[in-house]
């Protein structure tokens, strides 16, 4: 990772590990797209640099457990709901 990805810390972040998307946020840590690991040196590299991203995600949850500023649940947002637009 070219800078230190730190968790829950903006809304900037977004790392790409081969198709897949890590994006930071301030309340959850968005992840989607695809990855493959294979089994060679470059599955490796693209496993270390997944896992690396996880154990900081994974430090940051249990520094703040430690805390006991971890809550129970947050809401997820809902899906996007269509609107007409009101400039048409």
């Amino acid at each position: 990772m070219p800078h230190a990805f730190r968790p829950y810390e903006n809304e900037a972040d977004v790392l790409q590990v081969s198709d897949l998307n890590v994006e930071n946020r301030l309340d959850r840590i968005a992840v989607f797209g695809s990855v493959d690991l294979t089994r060679d040196k470059a599955g490796l590299r693209l496993a270390t640099a997944l896992k690396a991203v996880l154990d900081a995600v994974i430090l940051k949850l249990q520094e703040e457990e430690r805390n006991n500023s971890l809550p129970e649940n947050i809401p997820v947002p809902k899906t996007a709901k269509f609107v007409k637009n009101p400039l048409a």
